[in-house]
């Protein structure tokens, strides 16, 4: 397993459909998962520390866990079948469940819990960027940092 971090999510042209980008922390590899409009909005608000009037659906299950007093120990992005990934919850007691990418992202960065992907997946979707792209890269994160909620159609 590789320790992963979120770049961020942007909208890719001309299909409109949301990407969530991860980057090996001790890489060069980046792993883009197309992901859904509202699991997008979700990710940007949470990595640009919006809080939304009303908890969103990973805000509360945030919530939940907190009363449960349960803990959010890892996030893994476990497989790629047939363009499909798949990951898994790992809870402090040990139970793991099995959940869709953009929502285990959602919910780490709302946890601070790290997010780890099988070296497999990254062998096969992985995408090598060369620091002389670094450039490109920057770029995207400034971009980033600019949008909104309301770039993927929806408000909180």
């Amino acid at each position: 397993m590789k320790h992963m971090e979120v770049v961020g999510v942007r909208v890719e042209m001309p299909a409109n459909q949301p990407i969530v980008l991860l980057k090996e922390t001790d890489g060069e590899r980046y792993l883009p998962i197309w992901i859904g409009a509202v699991e997008a909005t979700a990710i940007a608000l949470a990595q640009q520390g919006v809080k939304p009037a009303r908890p969103l659906t990973h805000d509360l299950f945030r919530d939940v866990l907190d009363a449960l007093d349960a803990t959010l120990t890892t996030v893994n992005i476990t497989a790629l079948e047939n363009g499909i990934f798949y990951a898994d919850l790992v809870f402090s007691n040990g139970v793991e469940v099995s959940a869709r990418p953009s929502d285990s992202i959602a919910l780490a960065l709302r946890t601070g819990t790290p997010i780890y992907a099988r070296d497999d997946v990254i062998e096969e979707a992985g995408v090598p960027i060369p620091d002389e792209q670094e450039d490109e890269v920057e770029r995207f994160r400034e971009f980033l940092d600019n949008i909104t909620p309301e770039d993927f159609g929806r408000t909180t």
